[in-house]
C-alpha cells in the first residue's frame, strides 16, 4: 500500500514541477511580450558619445522600450584616417552598414587556415627575431554601401585606409538565439583600454570611478598571487601574467602590453606609419574611383532628381553602370580567391568549403540590383539570406531604399521580422499604425535619426522636396512585406464581392480601386500633379 502512495505522491509533485516550470516560461515570454505594448514610437538620436584617440563612438540607449520590443541594439563608429577599430567579438550577430568611407577587415573564424602570408620583400624591411613570414586569415576589402555580417563571438577588426573618414553603423540582434548571456549588448575587446559602448545602467562603465574603485579592490585581494588584473579593460587583463607568459612563452613585459598596462588605448587607435599586412592591392583605378565616389556622394542625390526632371539619366547612368561593373568585377575576384582557397586547404574536410570562404559582404547600394524600382519615385534593394548566404546563420537581413522628391512608400507591414529605420539623407513624413488602428507615430523622420517598427505594425513613408534615403535592419533572414497599394497589395488580391461588403462600397468603386492600383505598378509612387497641389493649398 504504502508502494502505490508513494508514486502517487511522485507523480503530483512532478506535475507540480512541470507546471511550475511551464508558469515560469510563459511568464518569460509574456514579459519579453510585454516590451512591444507600445503607446507611441519616437525618432531616437545616439545619447552616449566616446571620444576616442583616432574617432568617435556613438550609441543609443539599448534600454529604450523601443528597441527593448525588438530586441537589438545600434552604435555607430567614426574611424579617422588611418585609425584602426581594435579587434573585438560580441556576444549577438552583427551586421554593420558603411555609411561612409572605405578600407579593410578581417574576421577570424577558429579552424580556419592563415591564406595570407606576407610577402619576402615586406619582411626585409622589418626588423624580425624568426625568419618566419608573416600569416593570418583573410583580409576583405569594404567600401560605402556594404552590408558586413559577423557571427556571434568572431573575433573581428576595422582599419581605415583611405583620405576620409569611415562611418560604421553597427546592429546587433540581442534577441537571437546565439546569444545566451543576457539582454546587456557585450563587446569583447582582445586589446586596449577600451571603455563600455553603451554606458549601461546596471553596469559599471569602463574607465568611471566606481569601475576603477571596483577593480582596485580586485587586485588588492589579488595581490598575493602577484598580478595585476583588470586594468587594461581587455580580456587579457583579467588574468594573471605570470600564468599568461607561460602559455605564450614570452616575458611578462610583452603580457602587460597585451593586458593594457602601459597606457590608455581607446576602442579606436591610431597606426603609427601605415598598417602593414598582406592583403591583395587595390588597383589604380579602383582608389581613384573610390575617393571620386567620396566627392560626389553629397552631390548625388541633386544630379539624379535633376536628370530624372530631364527625362534620363545622362552621365549618373553611365557613372553608376561602370561603378557596378567594377563592384561585380571585385566580388568575383573575391568568389573565386575563395574557391582557390578551398582546393588549396590540404583537402577537404567540409569547413574550408562552408565556414572559411563564407562570403561576409555585399554592397546594397548599387542600383542595378534593386528589387523594386520606379523611374520617377526611387528605387529598393533587399539583402538576404538568398543573396548573402552567411545571412541565414545570423537571422538578419537588410534594406536600402531612396525615394525622390515627394515620392510615397505605399503602406505595408514586416510580415516575419522587426524594422530598425535608420535615416542617410532627406526627410521623409512617416506614419506607423499598430494592432488597434492607432497612429502610435506620425512626424518627420530626420538624418541620423532611427525609427523602430515592430512586426506587423503598418508604416507608410513619403518623402520631402529633398528626398529621403534610409537603410532598415530585420530580424529575420528572408524577411517579408505586404503592401496595402500596388499591383501585389492585399486589397487587390482580396475578391471585389469581399471588398465591397467589407467596406460598404459599391461595386463600380471597388472595380476603379482595382483597376488602379493596377495602374499604379508597385508600391512606390510619385504622386500626381494634384495631389501635390492639394498638399501645397492645406
Amino acid at each position: 500500500m504504502a508502494k502505490p502512495i508513494l508514486l502517487y505522491t511522485s507523480l503530483c509533485f512532478l506535475v507540480l514541477f512541470i507546471n511550475g516550470c511551464l508558469a515560469h516560461r510563459q511568464w518569460q515570454q509574456q514579459q519579453e511580450f510585454n516590451q512591444c505594448q507600445l503607446d507611441s514610437l519616437d525618432a531616437l538620436e545616439p545619447n552616449n558619445r566616446i571620444e576616442a584617440e583616432a574617432g568617435v563612438i556613438e550609441s543609443w540607449d539599448p534600454n529604450d522600450e523601443q528597441f527593448r520590443c525588438v530586441g537589438v541594439a545600434v552604435v555607430r563608429r567614426t574611424i579617422e584616417p588611418n585609425g584602426l577599430l581594435l579587434p573585438q567579438y560580441t556576444n549577438a550577430p552583427q551586421l554593420m552598414y558603411i555609411q561612409r568611407g572605405y578600407g579593410i577587415f578581417g574576421a577570424v573564424f577558429p579552424g580556419c587556415p592563415n591564406t595570407y602570408q606576407e610577402s619576402q620583400e615586406q619582411q626585409q624591411g622589418q626588423d624580425r627575431r624568426s625568419q618566419d613570414r608573416d600569416q593570418h586569415q583573410k583580409i576583405r576589402n569594404f567600401r560605402q554601401g556594404d552590408i558586413i555580417a559577423f557571427p556571434a563571438g568572431v573575433t573581428h577588426w576595422l582599419y581605415n585606409d583611405g583620405e576620409s573618414e569611415v562611418v560604421a553603423l553597427s546592429l546587433l540582434d540581442i534577441n537571437n538565439q546565439a546569444n545566451q548571456l543576457d539582454q546587456n549588448p557585450r563587446h569583447f575587446y582582445l586589446a586596449g583600454n577600451p571603455e563600455d559602448e553603451f554606458q549601461q545602467q546596471g553596469r559599471s562603465p569602463r574607465g568611471s570611478r566606481r569601475h576603477q574603485q571596483e577593480q582596485g579592490q580586485g587586485r588588492r585581494e589579488g595581490g598575493r598571487h602577484g598580478q595585476q588584473q583588470g586594468q587594461g579593460n581587455n580580456l587579457f587583463s583579467g588574468f594573471r601574467a605570470k600564468d599568461l607568459a607561460e602559455v605564450f612563452n614570452v616575458n611578462e613585459d610583452t603580457i602587460r602590453n597585451l593586458q593594457g598596462l602601459q597606457e590608455h588605448r581607446s576602442n579606436i587607435v591610431r597606426v603609427k606609419g601605415r598598417l602593414q599586412v598582406a592583403r591583395p592591392p587595390r588597383s589604380r583605378e579602383e582608389r581613384e574611383r573610390l575617393e571620386r565616389q567620396e566627392r560626389e556622394q553629397e552631390r548625388e542625390d541633386e544630379r539624379e532628381q535633376r536628370e530624372s526632371r530631364r527625362g534620363g539619366h545622362g552621365r549618373g547612368r553611365e557613372e553608376s553602370e561602370q561603378e557596378r561593373e567594377e563592384g561585380e568585377r571585385e566580388q568575383e575576384r573575391e568568389r573565386r580567391e575563395s574557391l582557390r582557397v578551398g582546393r588549396g586547404c590540404g583537402g577537404y574536410n567540409g569547413i574550408e568549403e562552408t565556414l572559411c570562404t563564407l562570403r561576409l559582404r555585399e554592397n546594397i547600394h548599387d542600383p542595378s540590383r534593386a528589387d523594386i524600382y520606379n523611374p520617377q519615385a526611387g528605387r529598393i534593394s533587399t539583402l538576404n539570406s538568398h543573396n548573402l548566404p552567411v545571412l541565414r546563420w545570423l537571422q538578419l537581413s537588410a534594406e536600402f531604399g531612396m525615394l525622390k522628391k515627394d515620392a510615397i512608400y505605399a503602406p505595408h507591414w514586416n510580415r516575419n521580422a522587426h524594422s530598425v529605420i535608420y535615416v542617410l539623407r532627406g526627410r521623409a513624413q512617416v506614419q506607423v499604425v499598430d494592432d488597434f488602428g492607432q497612429t502610435v507615430f506620425d512626424d518627420e523622420l530626420q538624418q541620423e535619426q532611427i525609427l523602430t517598427v515592430p512586426q506587423n505594425f503598418a508604416v507608410v513613408k513619403r518623402a520631402s522636396s529633398e528626398g529621403f534615403e534610409w537603410v532598415a535592419f530585420k530580424t529575420n533572414d528572408r524577411a517579408q512585406i505586404s503592401p496595402l497599394a500596388g499591383r501585389t497589395s492585399v486589397l487587390r488580391a482580396i475578391p471585389a464581392d469581399v471588398l465591397a461588403n467589407a467596406f460598404q462600397l459599391r461595386q463600380e468603386d471597388v472595380s476603379e480601386l482595382k483597376v488602379n492600383m493596377e495602374r499604379q505598378g508597385n508600391t512606390l509612387l510619385r504622386p500626381s500633379r494634384s495631389s501635390s497641389q492639394r498638399r501645397a493649398i492645406a
